[in-house]
């Protein structure tokens, strides 16, 4: 088979599977400063992915209010309405324009992404298919640094024209359905888990909570609600079983990881500081000390001398 018969070859297969393909039409860089405010709501015929890079920004759906941060992504559905306001700082967003094509109609009709990840696992769950009344859709599992991954992916290759560029656009808003799909998914186990689980299975999902937002401006309240506990409660469960408290876990988790990314002689210390989630290099460097014993600068010397 040539090259060019393969983009039509692999739409063939998934439009004879699931009835229609995910095709991204649009992605867009948006940048708000502090006091900005959708004065008229938007309201589109396809899905809006908005991923937030830096930041924190509210978006009202439908009257109904999403704070999104840094790391998160929070799918609109077609024909919702939707407006953004900034109420502190700077927000830096990635915005994806997607919906599924169908064959012999130029138009795209609107498909819940339910449908697709029932396709997705070869299931026929009409519980999914409620779940899609629901105005949009926040990621913050696991599978969040996946869908940021690829979205990123999707901005470079969308701004490039090189061979092929059709195809691995195809294949990438495949790649972000399913990685949607997973997410939605693992979501629901986890919520029906968290619903029956006792203090020390809802103390391991919120250490698996903290671990994998740990890079994101959360607080010990945003731990305890995603296990459905108060805080104190939380905090006072999360102690006797780690023997540490949520916040030192937290610290520790983001030490661990700047160690390894100081290795890397590429990356700056402040760069590093952000990446694992601390909202100032001073922050990041008393926490450091505090676990390792010396500044981050004196870690990074001490390792490449080792190499050396």
């Amino acid at each position: 088979m040539m090259f060019e018969d393969l983009l039509p070859a692999v739409e063939r297969g998934i439009i004879d599977a699931a009835g229609s393909i995910p095709v991204v039409f649009k992605g867009i860089e948006r940048s708000f400063e502090k006091g900005t405010k959708q004065v008229s709501p938007s309201r589109h015929t396809y899905h809006e992915l908005t991923y937030m890079r830096s930041g924190k920004a509210e978006i009202e759906i439908d009257g109904r209010s999403v704070m999104l941060q840094k790391g998160g992504t929070v799918v609109i559905r077609p024909g919702k309405s939707h407006a953004i306001r900034v109420p502190s700082g700077h927000a830096d967003m990635l915005v994806l324009y997607f919906g599924f094509e169908h064959p012999g109609n130029a138009s795209v009709a609107p498909q819940t992404i339910e449908q697709f990840m029932n396709f997705a696992y070869g299931t026929d769950d009409q519980a999914d298919e409620e779940k899609g009344s629901e105005p949009y859709i926040l990621i913050h599992g696991k599978c969040r640094q996946d869908i940021a991954s690829l979205v990123e992916r999707i901005m470079r290759e969308n701004k490039q024209e090189s061979y092929g560029r059709a195809l691995m656009m195809q294949l990438l808003a495949m790649e972000l359905l399913v990685a949607l799909a997973r997410g939605l998914r693992e979501e629901w186990e986890e919520s029906l888990r968290v619903r029956h689980g006792k203090a020390r299975e809802l103390v391991r999902i919120a250490r698996d909570y903290i671990a994998d937002n740990h890079d994101r401006d959360i607080s010990v309240s945003d731990a305890a609600g995603y296990v459905f506990l108060s805080q104190g409660y939380f905090t006072r469960a999360f102690r006797e079983e780690t023997g540490m408290s949520p916040m030192t876990f937290l610290m520790q988790i983001r030490v661990e990881h700047a160690c390894k990314l100081l290795e890397q002689e590429d990356i700056k210390v402040s760069g590093v500081a952000a990446q694992v989630g601390f909202s100032s290099p001073q922050r990041f460097n008393a926490a450091f000390r505090k676990y390792i014993g010396m500044t981050p600068m004196a870690y990074r010397k001490q390792i490449i001398s080792r190499k050396e």
